[in-house]
């Protein structure tokens, strides 16, 4: 049976990779099929199952464009009006971008937003209080010329159902979305998490230790202007409901015409492991000439992903609770529930022999405004290192995950795509960016635009 061997292979790969505790679910033809493996804590161990609760981290802005979608199904919103005329306070380092960016820009990562502001536990952290720090964060295009993935923008995005609704984030998305869809286990806050079962999130040290990840989720609770990018939790039986929803006719919530919307290409993603596109919020996926439509989340110690194919009414989430190794747990699960269950088989595309000539092109320092990314060579192969920027994680009265050491990357047939071929990102693809004198300028990794700030010395 499929759910004898889907099980084996969620025992199989949890153990290799050293996860505590996992949870997969598949939704095919109608039916769900769960796979767990493991503990909600090593120190005070409960077996995971489909109800635990895991963060859902950036899994948490498909909930956020469904409810501004379900807005702007109501007439309340308009994809293509400014930002300003729902948040007339808004204000950016840059007043023209600030004046164009308009909601669409928001959920398709259009708007030239670098990555997010850092929160440091002080002053205003509510939605209200993140949008007052905006002009803060630098811009690394203008609004519409290329997609990069902020989270930022999906907050800002969060701040417009405030405003719309007149009601605070977490309740205008339980009116909205939560409770008519009736994901009952799909909840912000900590205080809502401890009355459920949850898995509690490990980093795995240097010395191959795995230690408890604090903060429990992405962000350090009271966090509540991040909620819209990245504060739910949520289980695997309410993530394959949320995916039968999204397969459906919108049950009341959406029209059907608007889930639909929301699985059309808005812009293309270049060489990305993420996805061929964007449509509004979902990544889109060719999968062997089947359409897919999925996210994924990277909290602290946790990793969410969840893939849905409309075309053949299937599903599958993969929850695993341990940093780096929760992320190639969750790629491999997916792999091989599109073969096994779909007949789909991806392909890792070979990299190039090594070149020196083009490494040294590349070679140097390239930045987000939280994370460092170090391309070098050593005169025999090609290395990328990423990671949060030593000062913001001196400052940082909690801790913080560990960063990605150097691993190996080769290039790719085509102009400047590459493809990291080891480590906890292996099988991520990118590739780099030149001006029109032909220099690099940067580096895309996960979506997000990396300028570079230095040439190797």
């Amino acid at each position: 049976m499929l759910q004898d061997k889907l099980s084996e292979f969620v025992k199989a790969q949890a153990r290799e990779l050293g996860v505590p505790g996992v949870a997969v679910g598949v939704l095919l033809d109608g039916q769900e099929i769960y796979a767990s493996h493991g503990v909600t804590s090593l120190s005070n161990p409960l077996p995971v199952d489909e109800k635990t609760l895991f963060p859902l981290a950036s899994v948490s802005k498909t909930f956020t464009a469904t409810a501004l979608m379900r807005l702007v199904a109501e007439g309340k919103a308009d994809l293509n009006a400014p930002v300003r005329r729902y948040v007339p306070e808004l204000e950016l380092a840059d007043e023209r971008a600030a004046a164009q960016i308009t909601v669409l820009n928001l959920l398709n990562h259009t708007a030239g937003l670098d990555w997010n502001l850092i929160d440091d536990g002080e002053g205003d952290r509510s939605l209200a209080g993140l949008v007052a720090k905006l002009p803060q964060l630098p811009l690394i295009a203008p609004p519409g010329a290329r997609a990069s993935y902020s989270q930022a923008g999906y907050n800002l995005a969060g701040r417009i159902i405030e405003k719309v609704t007149g009601l605070p984030f977490e309740k205008a998305m339980a009116s909205l979305v939560l409770e008519p869809v009736g994901l009952a286990d799909t909840v912000y806050g900590l205080a809502e998490v401890m009355v459920r079962k949850f898995a509690v999130g490990y980093n795995r040290g240097d010395d191959g230790e795995l230690r408890p990840a604090r903060p429990w989720g992405a962000f350090k609770e009271g966090a509540r202007g991040d909620n819209p990018g990245g504060g739910l939790a949520s289980s695997v039986s309410d993530l394959l409901r949320w995916s039968r929803f999204q397969l459906g006719d919108g049950e009341g919530v959406l029209p059907a015409a608007e889930l639909q919307r929301m699985r059309e290409q808005t812009i293309e993603l270049r060489a990305s492991t993420l996805g061929d596109g964007f449509g509004i919020c979902w990544f889109l996926h060719d999968l062997d000439g089947l359409h897919g439509i999925g996210h994924g989340g990277s909290g602290n110690g946790q990793f969410t992903e969840l893939l849905i194919v409309p075309e053949r009414n299937f599903a599958v989430v993969s929850l695993a609770n341990a940093g780096p190794d929760g992320y190639p747990f969750n790629q491999s699960v997916v792999r091989w529930a599109l073969e096994h269950y779909l007949g789909v088989i991806e392909k890792t595309p070979e990299p190039l022999p090594y070149d020196e000539g083009r490494a040294r092109q590349v070679v140097g320092r390239y930045e987000i405004d939280a994370m460092n990314l170090d391309i070098a060579t050593d005169g025999a192969r090609l290395t990328l290192a990423v990671g949060i920027k030593p000062e913001i994680r001196e400052a940082s009265h909690e801790e913080m995950p560990p960063d990605y050491p150097a691993a190996d990357i080769g290039f790719l047939p085509g102009d400047g795509e590459y493809i990291v071929t080891e480590g906890g990102l292996k099988g991520q693809r990118g590739y780099f960016s030149r001006d029109a004198d032909g220099a690099i300028t940067g580096v895309d990794l996960a979506g997000r635009l990396f300028n570079r700030v230095a040439e190797a010395s």
